[in-house]
């Protein structure tokens, strides 16, 4: 076909590969699983899977076209080199600058994102991928599939560490939230970011915090870390603040002594904050897009222009039908305040079902009313002040949080539509949805505790036993 993408080898080579992945899938459940998680695996693996072959129909046949299809095509030159001379086809894969040696130029010729550092490293992994699968695209997106449940059943693995009593809920949170598996499966960048997220989470977890696996827990950070580098550095950098406030909190904890732990905490908590926020600022220095220094002016750039787009097309009258939102432009620092509230918003909970004006958008304003009804019982139940202090008493519920918030403001300042901001806050719905998840827990468990007390007899009334003096 003109756009590329599927063809005739899908129909193919699909079945084949699915019963190759599921066979893997069920040789390695036994070793990663237990008697309550093991029901999980393969649904979990499956809606990763329809995820993935959905995203690649829907812009084939709904979209006509886009960066999945793009990215895909681009990989058919990295294939070809693999064909005619594996050595360049190496260089080609290692290649991260921009530049090439003249044995590379007819194939670079062929990539219109060989300079671009984020697409490229997605063209490499289809490139490498396909060499696999003959260049076959719903098998290059199982294999973006297979990859990132890798990252989110790492997550949730941590994940029950904490909370083992909440596994079905967590799987929940993890798995089956739609916009999730969906924009977080095929060929994409949130693919292997929402994997590598998992995988971050999971070496922090073991590192600093379960002091197990430390091997493996140092070779997730340092791949998952590379990944998000590569391709989108923004997530690393608003993850690890909190990640690192969690760390000091989750380390606080274990003071025995009440007094010295009240006494240190402060301390252990800025500790945490500064060496996040050094970490960040280490990982973001150079980058043209997302150092310390340039980080602002993109920010206006990218505000400035999609609020441009909006108000063209509001006024040719296809506004809400271009699925856009308008916030205030942001021109620094100094408007977060005022823009937060409306970003949070937005980040959020929207698009609200009036807003819906085509069916992938009703699926993301079903799922965001889900998500509102869940924060919003919470808030109902527990009181606003008591919910905001058990946010703060919880250390992964506020890292969770704080991380949400942080990453709905900003995604929401900068993408300008909907359809950019449903797949921009996929990395955090994992978190958020823990986050009220364990907050329902805690407030069902502190309902029965108090149920229970009011049960219980008070001694002045308990009977005394027969023949007692």
């Amino acid at each position: 076909m003109d756009i590329g993408g599927m063809a005739l080898t899908d129909l193919f080579l699909t079945p084949v590969y699915l019963g190759l992945f599921y066979g893997l899938a069920f040789m390695l459940r036994p070793r990663f699983t237990n008697a309550l998680t093991k029901r999980y695996f393969i649904p979990a693996l499956t809606v990763k899977f329809i995820g993935a072959i959905s995203l690649g129909l829907i812009y084939q046949f709904y979209y006509g076209g886009g960066d999945t299809l793009n990215y895909f095509n681009e990989s058919k030159a990295i294939y070809d080199a693999f064909g005619d001379n594996p050595a360049v086809a190496i260089k080609l894969l290692l290649a991260n600058d921009g530049t090439y040696t003249p044995d590379m130029a007819r194939y670079v010729a062929r990539m219109h994102w060989f300079e671009s550092e984020t697409e490229y490293f997605i063209v490499k992994m289809c490139g490498l991928f396909s060499i696999f699968c003959f260049h076959t695209y719903t098998v290059v997106a199982l294999m973006f599939a297979f990859v990132s449940f890798s990252g989110v059943w790492a997550l949730y693995m941590a994940f029950l560490r904490l909370y083992p009593h909440l596994y079905k809920q967590l799987a929940i949170a993890v798995f089956f939230v739609p916009s999730v598996f969906f924009w977080g499966s095929g060929i994409a960048k949130d693919s292997l970011c929402i994997g590598a997220l998992g995988w971050l989470f999971y070496g922090f977890y073991h590192l600093m915090v379960g002091r197990s696996k430390p091997l493996a827990a140092i070779v997730a950070l340092l791949v998952a870390g590379y990944v998000l580098k590569s391709v989108k550095i923004y997530i690393l950098i608003s993850f690890l603040p909190p990640v690192m406030v969690w760390v000091a909190i989750q380390q606080s904890a274990k003071i025995q002594s009440g007094f010295v732990r009240a006494l240190l905490l402060p301390f252990l908590l800025g500790v945490g904050a500064v060496a996040g926020l050094l970490a960040s600022q280490m990982l973001a220095e150079g980058n043209k897009n997302y150092d310390f220094d340039n980080i602002e002016d993109r920010a206006k750039v990218a505000s400035t222009y999609h609020n441009e787009i909006s108000q063209n097309e509001a006024g040719k009258g296809r506004g809400q039908g271009n699925s856009g939102y308008h916030i205030d432009n942001f021109t620094g620092p100094q408007d977060i305040p005022k823009l937060a509230p409306k970003a949070l918003v937005i980040g959020l909970f929207r698009p609200f079902l009036w807003e819906v004006r085509n069916p992938v958008m009703l699926l993301s304003a079903a799922e965001v009313l889900w998500i509102t009804f869940l924060t919003l019982r919470m808030f109902w139940r527990t009181g606003i002040f008591k919910t905001f202090g058990r946010i703060g008493s919880t250390p992964l519920v506020l890292f969770s949080v704080v991380f949400s918030v942080l990453f709905a403001i900003g995604t929401a300042i900068t993408s300008g539509n909907f359809g950019n901001l449903v797949r921009y806050r996929v990395p955090m719905w994992p978190f958020y949805v823990t986050a009220m998840f364990v907050l329902q827990d805690d407030f069902t468990r502190r309902k029965m505790l108090a149920a229970a007390k009011k049960r219980r007899p008070s001694p002045a009334r308990r009977p005394q036993l027969a023949g007692a003096a």
